[in-house]
């Protein structure tokens, strides 16, 4: 979302737009699906490969999970960063490029960097404009917002458009402190779009720890006075 908001806002509108989660590809492939290969490099390559970097030239690639990708793998991130250019997997020849990078991660990169685990120059050269979004559960006023959307896609998704969601089942996600994040909210909606045997989600419907961490807060709530304090 945020890759292809800032893409669709910028110069780069008309060009093409790419994502990869760095987190999500194997470690042996991943390499290849970011620059490309030429046939023979490996075991499978069995013709010349474009990755979504050059797929995406003239354009915006989003790099979710970058604290992911492997040291072998940052360096040439940072090449094409620094030198505008990418070589493909089995061939020397560099491909030069004009390719904009927007990074995301839920890691700490400053401390991987101290760690040794993310090259400390990738780190600065990704780090131009910084935006470090809180987590779900300290903007719980963002909340009720994703579950229409999240809850709208699934729907048209599963082709189920009569599937409501009350206002009494969506106040439940506002109290829960979601340690998963936006990911877990979203997977959440659609697991409750896809068993829902109604056509009308129903609190009994919910996960035992949205319930429960509801109960528990309306429990200690009851339990002091007007004040909040206790006596």
């Amino acid at each position: 979302m945020v890759g292809k908001g800032s893409h669709g806002s910028s110069s780069r509108q008309a060009k093409p737009v790419g994502t990869i989660n760095g987190g999500a590809i194997p470690k042996e492939r991943l390499e290849s699906e970011l620059f490309g290969h030429v046939k023979g490099a490996f075991t499978g390559a069995a013709s010349n490969k474009k990755g979504k970097i050059e797929l995406a030239d003239g354009g915006t690639v989003f790099l979710d999970e970058v604290g992911e990708i492997p040291l072998e793998v940052q360096v040439k991130l940072l090449r094409l960063l620094q030198e505008h250019e990418i070589e493909k997997v089995g061939e020397t020849e560099k491909t030069k490029l004009d390719v904009r990078i927007i990074a995301a991660t839920h890691r700490n990169l400053l401390a991987m960097v101290e760690d040794g685990k993310f090259r400390e120059d990738l780190y600065y050269r990704l780090n131009v404009v910084p935006i470090e979004l809180p987590p779900l559960r300290e903007r719980v006023e963002d909340i009720p917002e994703l579950v229409q959307h999240f809850f709208t896609k699934a729907r048209e998704k599963h082709a189920r458009p009569n599937l409501k969601l009350p206002t009494s089942v969506l106040s439940y996600f506002s109290t829960y402190h979601w340690p998963g994040n936006i990911r877990e909210l979203e997977n959440l909606i659609e697991r409750l779009v896809v068993l829902a045997y109604a056509n009308v989600i129903a609190i009994e419907d919910l996960p035992e720890a949205l319930r429960y961490h509801r109960q528990a807060l309306e429990t200690v709530h009851m339990a002091l006075p007007a004040d909040g304090i206790r006596t």
